[in-house]
């Protein structure tokens, strides 16, 4: 359970860091999409990525320090600390940003069922998003690339994830495929948390309805109960009334 000041930082932080997200990705893609940049912007870019992962890197220390737990919450904060430590993963700082959707659901009334979609699907974009740009940046510096264009990556980085894989693009460097298995292996995952949150919810509605008919199979008992209860006395008072006049004949 994080402590009382780790829980306000975070709620206090959540909105700047999906701002300082969003500037990080933006400092990322806009060289890669759009490579005709002037020199002087894309030094301003690479300053705004330097800028925000450096105030990644202050959350996290901030966050280690409020925590009470310091120790479990590094060990269970790893992809944190590993976009904080090695530069290559700088680029997935903007996972970050991703945290602001849980805290959103937390605001939002819907099933929890329903909060999972949402937020499987918002990871399933944006994996998508991010993983189209990385392999373009990584194909440009192929010799005999497939992939050339920004849509082309997006296109890829769909049927990739999909697990459809036409094969009529594919990545040729090393860094790209590595890219290539990230998205299938978070795809078929993405893919098994949908199946089994719809399979999840087909069984709920199975036990609600089975529960209904057990609930409406109990009351018909009782309704069945009440009514033999009311024709042995409707019987009852039947054979009162017509023994009574013979009775009273009899006596006469």
């Amino acid at each position: 359970m994080p402590s009382s000041r780790l829980r306000a930082w975070e709620r206090r932080t959540d909105s700047v860091l999906l701002g300082v997200g969003i500037l990080f990705l933006a400092g990322w893609a806009l060289p890669i999409v759009l490579p005709q940049l002037p020199e002087n912007t894309d030094r301003w870019l690479e300053g705004i990525q330097q800028t925000a992962w450096a105030l990644f890197a202050a959350d996290y220390a901030i966050r280690v320090w409020l925590s009470d737990r310091r120790r479990h919450f590094i060990a269970t904060h790893i992809p944190s600390l590993l976009v904080v430590l090695l530069p290559l993963l700088r680029p997935l700082a903007v996972l970050r940003s991703l945290l602001l959707l849980t805290a959103l659901m937390r605001r939002v009334t819907l099933p929890l069922r329903m909060r999972v979609t949402v937020y499987v699907s918002g990871w399933a974009c944006f994996l998508a998003l991010v993983g189209a740009i990385a392999v373009l940046d990584a194909e440009r510096r192929s010799a005999d690339p497939t992939i050339v264009t920004l849509s082309d990556a997006l296109w890829w980085s769909l049927t990739t994830m999909t697990t459809v894989g036409y094969g009529d693009l594919y990545p040729t460097t090393l860094e790209g495929r590595l890219i290539a298995a990230t998205l299938m292996l978070s795809g078929i995952a993405l893919l098994g948390v949908v199946t089994a949150s719809i399979a999840a919810w087909f069984v709920e509605r199975f036990q609600q309805t089975s529960a209904a008919e057990s609930r409406n199979e109990a009351d018909l008992r009782l309704v069945l109960a009440e009514l033999r209860k009311v024709r042995a006395r409707l019987d009852e008072l039947a054979e009162r009334r017509d023994d009574g006049p013979g009775t009273t004949a009899g006596s006469g």
